[in-house]
C-alpha cells in the first residue's frame, strides 16, 4: 500500500497531511462547535449545527442521554479507524457499544436526590483487523483511552457556564 492509496474508505495522505500541520501549530485543531436546540413541542427538540438538523427526545429519535452515548460510541469508531488507517490496517468489522446507568428523579424536579446524569458508562470496542499484530491492538486501546474527545470529556469535569435570558 503506498501513502496514496485509501484505507478504510480513509483519505489516509490527508489525514497525515493535518495531523503533521497541527504538530507544528496546535491552533490548527482547536475546534468550537455552536449548536442551537429550540423546542419542537412536549420533549421534542430540533438540534442545529449551521446546514445540519437532528432531531431529540421526540416520538422515534434518541433521547439526550441516548446521544450522549452514540457521540463516544461514533467518537471512538472514527477514532479506531482512523488510526487502524494510520498504523496500514484494514478494517473488515468495527462496533462499539455502549451502555450507561442514570436516574431521573432530580430531572423530575424531587428534592433530595442524587444528580441526574449517568453514574457509571461501560463500553466494549469490537474489531476485526486481520492481521493486526497484539501491539496494534494494544495502540488502538490506548487512542481509545488517550485520544478519543468524547472520551476525555466524559471522564473530567469540565467547567460549565449556564447564561439564562428570559423576557420579562
Amino acid at each position: 500500500m503506498n501513502a496514496n492509496t485509501p484505507l478504510n474508505e480513509s483519505d489516509v495522505a490527508e489525514l497525515r497531511a493535518f495531523r503533521e500541520m497541527a504538530a507544528r501549530d496546535a491552533s490548527k485543531a482547536d475546534r468550537n462547535p455552536v449548536l442551537t436546540a429550540h423546542w419542537v413541542g412536549g420533549s421534542r427538540s430540533r438540534v442545529e449545527f449551521g446546514d445540519k438538523v437532528t432531531h431529540l427526545n421526540g416520538d422515534g429519535d434518541f433521547n439526550a442521554m441516548q446521544m450522549l452515548l452514540a457521540a463516544l460510541a461514533a467518537c471512538d469508531v472514527d477514532l479506531v479507524a482512523m488510526h487502524a488507517s494510520f498504523l496500514g490496517l484494514p478494517v473488515e468489522s468495527l462496533s462499539v457499544e455502549v451502555t450507561g446507568h442514570f436516574n431521573v428523579r432530580a430531572y423530575l424536579g424531587l428534592e433530595d436526590t442524587p444528580g441526574s446524569g449517568y453514574d457509571r458508562i461501560a463500553y466494549t470496542v469490537r474489531i476485526s483487523a486481520p492481521g493486526a499484530t497484539p501491539e496494534q491492538i494494544a495502540y488502538l486501546r490506548e487512542r481509545c483511552e488517550r485520544s478519543s474527545p468524547v472520551g476525555d470529556s466524559l471522564a473530567r469535569a469540565i467547567p460549565l457556564t449556564l447564561a439564562f435570558e428570559a423576557n420579562e
